[in-house]
């Protein structure tokens, strides 16, 4: 995978050398370039803001850098399937969806916005929109960087242990069930004994079961969306049950 960013401030993404994502460009799984969009500006003293016609506060990001920015990279990658990304609170809430979508692609381009917002054209050039959340953080380079993290680990042999990444929160559709290593207890908190039993079957249900509840508990509305066996169904009733009886 080809992943391209455009930015102001190339130095923020330092992290991005490290870690599990560090050892995929190292394993030649993902390559990783970072472009200050400032050399494609077009006037003496590098700008690439200016006032937004119609007044208002702040400074926007022009679209003339942006759109030549994303042509030159386009030249050096002719023959890739690209998706380029917004960063922006109006796009769409990330999720583990979006991640292993982006995983697909065999080049990603992010555009890191910054000041008060993007000349309204830039839009027309970007596949996809995406937002952390409902708030407002200074620039995209943290939300790149998330996005990158959650979409890169999603790569054939990124992480060491693929099956850990199957079974990690919300790539089932359900919150991760506890886990626990040694000591067997600590402060009076012991390790529940069926996972020390050896009985992988009763194990797994176990695993299931305490991901239902962990949702239903935390996280309801994934459940919403989620497709229940008929197994689930009935674990999931007991542990409802079980909800109520202790509630009283």
């Amino acid at each position: 995978m080809q992943i391209d960013v455009l930015s102001l401030f190339p130095e923020m993404f330092a992290p991005l050398t490290q870690s599990i994502i560090g050892k995929a460009q190292e394993k030649g799984l993902v390559s990783i370039r970072i472009t200050d969009f400032r050399q494609y500006a077009e006037n003496k003293h590098g700008h690439v803001d200016d006032y937004p016609f119609g007044g208002g506060a702040g400074m926007l990001l022009q679209v003339g850098p942006i759109y030549r920015a994303l042509e030159a990279i386009k030249a050096s990658h002719p023959d890739t399937d690209k998706r380029v990304i917004l960063l922006d609170p109006a796009g769409k809430t990330f999720d583990q969806a979006q991640a292993e979508s982006l995983a697909q692609a065999d080049h990603l381009i992010f555009i890191c916005g910054h000041y008060e917002g993007y000349d309204e054209r830039i839009r027309h050039y970007v596949t996809d929109e995406i937002s952390l959340g409902d708030f407002v953080l200074t620039g995209g380079e943290l939300g790149a960087m998330a996005v990158i993290d959650a979409t890169v680990r999603l790569l054939d042999d990124a992480v060491g242990n693929a099956e850990s990444v199957v079974e990690d929160s919300f790539s089932t559709g359900l919150l991760e069930h506890p886990q626990y290593t040694r000591p067997r207890e600590f402060n009076g908190m012991a390790v529940p004994d069926i996972l020390l039993s050896g009985d992988h079957a009763k194990i797994a249900e176990w695993k299931q079961k305490e991901s239902l509840r962990r949702t239903l508990e935390r996280r309801p509305d994934l459940l919403e969306d989620y497709d229940l066996s008929d197994q689930e169904k009935i674990w999931l009733a007991d542990i409802q049950a079980d909800q109520e009886e202790n509630d009283e």
